[in-house]
């Protein structure tokens, strides 16, 4: 095939994603500079249309980047009013109270938002300084110079056929260069992908660990909704079967965001994250809020759980690593968007010193010395040891020894140390045969979906023309390996039902795909290999 001609433009920053990390590396670069040339490369159809989070948001980050949000107008309208924690049992609960929790655990000052509108609100402050932003422009390539070092990506490359040979509308997309070029790709990107292996960027740090984060959006009976109400369970259904919980905030216009996360370091192969988030809908307290209600949107994503020791070196020539990229969601707190934001602002502070100096394509350590030392790294610092701890000793024994390591963590000491967090979240799944099956109710329609239905409520589409972004190394693996194995987990494991098994037949129906990488982190054998599609394809949240 002949070598493919691009038309190149020229930036100071090439930053691959708008979400709170991208758009405030770009907002901060144009206080630095006006002049300053900025481009935002955003793979999803509009601003927003890929952010999924909890959220309820620590402010500290946008307070840092546009102290006068509020009057400008910023999406952050339900102060949190009331902060509740339960372990459930099958049937009942029982309240955890607060006064025990560390200070890091209060979430007064902090708000339920739509990370989504959060976004597209910060793309119109980044507009009207005169940054360009770009939606529908999947960056499918680096760009290296002859050096080895990043210059720039390839983005809005549309028109191939299944096969990857090009279509009769092909379009070769452009290359823009960048004097540095910044990675806020979120969980698991393709692009910080290959720049972390290309670089050997984890070397000497631990694995990264991840949960797959399933979300709900309900309109509830509005006698029913407490505005400002936050609420956190652990326990049932998952119990000792794998990590994880659910959160329940109520936003305004009588809105409930339900969501589930389930730790991927489970061991049983069994096990279904999609079916236990619907059954933990099931149980008393849950459907007594949801009974009546109607479910008006789903999505689901990866969090990165790694915290302090996984975060792989940031920064190699000509490139930076931003917000989840790098991995910065304080676990126990279920915060990552005001680290991103201030991930975001840092590497801007870093590339504009080098600009002004006249570098380019160098590493830009500045940033990354911030992060490990400043507000990021003192906040992953002290929650560094929960999830390892909840990962080897379970539930109950984090919660106790977590709790105290927080503790002592705010005056400045660990009795713990560091602690490892051992095998990836692949490399923990375990054999089928030494593990039970695990019987599902069958979803009701009312509370509970099945996933193809759900899939439907994300409002997502590919373009089906084009070749699969879900690759498999070898395509004999699912039914030669996985199967006899582990039971194929790809067919539990996906929140939206790409993966099935049919007459002995490993299928990929990837125009259900809702991006959320889980199968890239969890696949046992590390077969399957995520890689983004054509620009504009891929969920298109609402207000996630």
């Amino acid at each position: 095939m002949a070598e493919i001609e691009r038309e190149a433009m020229e930036y100071d920053v090439v930053i691959v994603g708008a979400g709170p990390a991208g758009l405030s590396a770009a907002i901060r670069l144009k206080q630095l500079d006006p002049s300053r040339e900025v481009v935002v490369l955003e793979k999803g159809s509009e601003v927003g249309a890929h952010i999924l989070s909890g959220a309820v948001l620590d402010p500290c980050g946008l307070d840092a980047l546009i102290p006068d949000w509020k009057e400008k107008g910023a999406p952050l309208n339900t102060p949190v009013k009331d902060d509740n924690f339960f372990m459930l049992g099958e049937a009942g609960k029982i309240r955890i109270p607060n006064f025990p929790m560390p200070p890091l655990m209060n979430n007064h000052g902090n708000y339920i938002v739509s990370m989504g509108n959060v976004c597209r609100w910060m793309a119109e402050q980044a507009e009207e300084m005169g940054i360009e932003i770009f939606p529908g422009m999947a960056c499918s390539e680096i760009v290296y110079d002859e050096a080895g070092n990043v210059k720039g990506v390839v983005a809005g490359e549309f028109g191939k056929e299944a096969d990857g040979s090009h279509g009769p509308n092909y379009e070769p997309g452009m290359e823009l260069h960048g004097k540095y070029v910044f990675l806020s790709e979120g969980v698991r990107g393709s692009l910080a992908k290959e720049v972390i292996a290309k670089y050997d960027l984890s070397q000497g740090k631990e694995p990264q660990k991840f949960g797959i984060g399933m979300k709900e959006i309900w309109e509830i009976d509005p006698p029913k909704h407490k505005e400002g109400s936050v609420t956190h369970t652990m326990g049932w259904p998952l119990g000792g079967n794998a990590g994880g919980g659910s959160f329940i905030y109520h936003l305004e216009n009588n809105q409930v965001y339900v969501g589930f996360v389930v730790h991927l370091n489970y061991r049983n192969p069994h096990l279904f994250p999609y079916m236990e988030f619907q059954r933990f809908k099931h149980h008393p307290m849950v459907a007594e809020l949801l009974k009546g209600g109607k479910r008006v949107a789903y999505g689901a994503r990866a969090i990165s759980e790694g915290g302090y020791q996984s975060m792989p070196k940031m920064v190699a020539p000509g490139v930076a690593l931003l917000g989840c990229s790098v991995g910065m969601v304080n676990v126990p707190r279920i915060k990552g968007n005001h680290n991103a934001m201030l991930s975001g602002m840092a590497a801007a502070e870093a590339a504009h010193a080098a600009i002004e100096a006249g570098r380019s394509g160098d590493e830009l350590n500045d940033y990354e010395t911030e992060v490990r030392t400043g507000k990021i790294g003192k906040d992953l610092k002290k929650v560094r040891n929960v999830k390892p701890l909840w990962s080897k000793y379970g539930l109950l024994a984090s919660l106790t020894l977590g709790g105290f390591d927080m503790w002592t963590n705010t005056f400045g000491f660990s009795l713990f140390g560091t602690l490892k967090h051992g095998k990836t979240d692949a490399a923990a799944t375990e054999q089928a045969s030494t593990h039970k099956p695990i019987d599902y109710p069958k979803p009701d329609g009312k509370l509970s979906f099945d996933r193809l239905t759900n899939v439907s409520f994300s409002m997502t589409n590919h373009e089906e023309s084009q070749p699969a972004h879900l690759q498999l190394k070898d395509p004999n693996v699912p039914m030669s390996i996985n199967m006899p194995k582990y039971a194929e987990p790809a067919q539990r494991y996906c929140p939206a039902g790409v993966y099935e098994v049919v007459d002995d037949k490993f299928v990929i129906n990837f125009q259900n795909c809702v991006h959320c990488k889980t199968c890239d982190i969890k696949d046992p054998s590390q077969n399957i290999n995520w890689v983004t599609p054509q620009g504009g394809d891929g969920p298109n949240y609402p207000n996630m």
